[in-house]
């Protein structure tokens, strides 16, 4: 099975991250999206006093937890009409990405939808249910092809783009007529900047009707938990319980400190708004100063990335940028058509952008 699945990306980064590493005031790490930030208080106390928890947990996660999903995604996202055994804890989003086409029974006579830019573990998953990938942002694209399931990512993973309303009705309406299980990765839907996201379960989306569709959501990027694995999935209920059932046997189960630091992060919506203004700060930093060093940023409008360009090869701009202590993604990573771009992540302490966008300010004035 390992022979069919690609390299992983970021070990091809080897060499650009030696270089960025040899400048003098160190690197500047904008390569992966992972947190730096401390975890809130109120979580940390949360998972501190459900410490002693000898029994396993439940599977399908504590009722306490499926409640604070629900209010949660009413409260942040509008999302109405969700039951709460309409959910399910998963161990990071991640994980479950990587193993929904095996959960859902997927294997090599099924078809797997996912965007044509787009983060690499959708197209590993399918790879691991023996399942053949499409590429595609539109379904005319398609044809007379019937997938099994079908990606969508809003704000994206790597271009921050955000579909609007129009385009979701489409997709759900398509995805319904056709009996295909629609898998919405909203992981960074908490991070709109020059847009508001959708969820795929709010009513103006799908009418209020769950049936074939999931809602993937991540606390990594909202509450700093990437070190956590906290997440989950949420939806039709018949989906959410044919999921439940295979991952009893699997033994894929959250445990129950994480569970409860999850409910604590689903209550508390202060400690998110603060995440979510060092987040938009960086921003504000870091895009003039790619722009001045002859970047231009395509979309971007939501999530947790910039997509840039300087119209020549990705890595010759992974190069350049590390040339000056940047490390940053190329965009082949996440599909052949992002090969003149490079994600770069905003998840690095307020002082390394600022280090980052000293360094981008003196190459622009040479």
């Amino acid at each position: 099975m390992s022979a069919s699945l690609p390299e992983f990306p970021w070990d091809t980064l080897a060499v650009a991250k030696a270089l960025a590493g040899a400048h003098p005031d160190g690197v500047v790490d904008l390569s992966i999206g992972t947190p730096v930030d401390p975890v809130a208080p109120v979580i940390q106390e949360a998972l501190t006093a459900a410490g002693a928890s000898p029994g396993y947990p439940a599977t399908a996660g504590t009722v306490e937890l499926r409640e604070s999903v629900v209010t949660a995604l009413g409260r942040r996202f509008g999302v109405t009409g969700l039951a709460e055994n309409a959910v399910l804890p998963v161990i990071g989003t991640k994980e479950l990405i990587a193993w929904l086409p095996t959960l859902l029974g997927l294997g090599p006579a099924d078809v797997v939808v996912v965007p044509e830019l787009a983060y690499p573990t959708y197209d590993v998953g399918a790879r691991l249910a023996g399942a053949q990938v499409i590429r595609a942002d539109s379904l005319t694209q398609l044809g007379p092809q019937s997938p099994a399931l079908v990606y969508l990512n809003s704000p994206s993973n790597p271009t921050g783009r955000v579909l609007g309303l129009d385009h979701l009705r489409k997709v759900v309406g398509w995805a319904r007529e056709r009996r295909v299980v629609l898998a919405s990765d909203e992981c960074y839907l908490g991070l709109g900047w020059d847009a508001e996201p959708l969820s795929v379960l709010h009513p103006a989306v799908c009418d209020g009707d769950h049936t074939g569709l999931l809602a993937v959501h991540s606390l990594s990027k909202s509450s700093s938990l990437a070190g956590y694995r906290a997440g989950f999935v949420a939806g039709d209920p018949g989906l959410v319980a044919e999921l439940l059932a295979v991952r009893k046997h699997a033994g894929m189960i959250v445990p129950t400190p994480v569970q409860s630091a999850m409910v604590a992060a689903l209550d508390d919506d202060d400690h998110e708004k603060v995440q979510r203004e060092c987040y938009a700060r960086r921003r504000a930093a870091l895009a003039p100063a790619l722009r001045a060093a002859g970047f231009a940023i395509d979309h971007s409008e939501a999530g947790l990335y910039l997509w840039a360009t300087r119209g020549e090869p990705s890595r010759d701009s992974v190069g350049w940028l590390a040339g000056h202590g940047i490390l940053v993604a190329p965009g082949e990573f996440y599909g052949p058509s992002g090969g003149r771009h490079v994600r770069v992540a905003l998840t690095a302490t307020d002082e390394r952008i600022e280090a980052a966008v000293q360094r981008l300010t003196a190459s622009s004035a040479r």
